[in-house]
């Protein structure tokens, strides 16, 4: 009997992680990671970083049990402006050469109300981590006309620059920033679920 148990309890632990386990894989064609910074308190400038990889697994239903990380190439940041961006890439910003990618791991999902959740996790940039939250939402899960499961997911938060010296400082008369503080992070990602091997 006592046999039995276990072996009945190591089948339902053995089901429970094949559900939670399943790795998804980022569509790069419909996805962007992107940022945006005040410009001297008047406009909003706007970028994206068209080079990134990573692990995404969820079981496509139960947020909490998700897990993501993602490694960003700072070399493919873009901002439609060719010399901004290698001047955000030099020492004054990221100053790519020593850091050359930014990295998110998740510590923490919480859901929310409908299909919205918290993503906490760990977020470095130039040597330094830091915890952030992101307001999530999951935009749903579907079969496409091939066969291929499809989830799409959007989300924001806000940090500060200088909280991972990215301190370029340049001020105006009054003494406010040429470069906003405030980063506002924004993503759009749509996944593929991995095939069973």
């Amino acid at each position: 009997m006592y046999k039995t148990s276990i072996i009945v309890l190591a089948v339902v632990l053995a089901l429970a992680f094949s559900v939670q386990a399943q790795d998804w894989n980022f569509d790069k064609a419909h996805s962007s990671i992107g940022f945006g910074v005040k410009h001297m308190l008047i406009a909003n400038v706007t970028g994206n970083f068209n080079d990134y990889d990573g692990k995404v697994m969820f079981d496509g239903q139960n947020l909490e049990t998700g897990m993501v990380e993602l490694t960003i190439n700072v070399l493919s940041i873009n901002t439609n402006n060719s010399k901004r961006d290698d001047h955000l890439r030099s020492s004054d910003f990221f100053d790519m050469e020593k850091f050359p990618t930014i990295t998110f791991k998740s510590t923490k999902i919480i859901k929310g109300e409908g299909n919205n959740f918290k993503l906490t996790g760990d977020l470095t940039m130039k040597g330094i981590t830091k915890p952030v939250t992101l307001d999530c939402i999951l935009n749903g899960v579907i079969t496409d006309p091939w066969g291929t499961t499809r989830a799409g997911f959007g989300g924001t938060a806000t940090i500060k620059r200088h909280d991972f010296n990215i301190a370029w400082d340049n001020k105006l008369q009054d003494g406010s920033f040429v470069v906003s503080d405030d980063v506002t992070i924004n993503f759009q990602i749509e996944l593929t679920k991995a095939e069973n091997k």
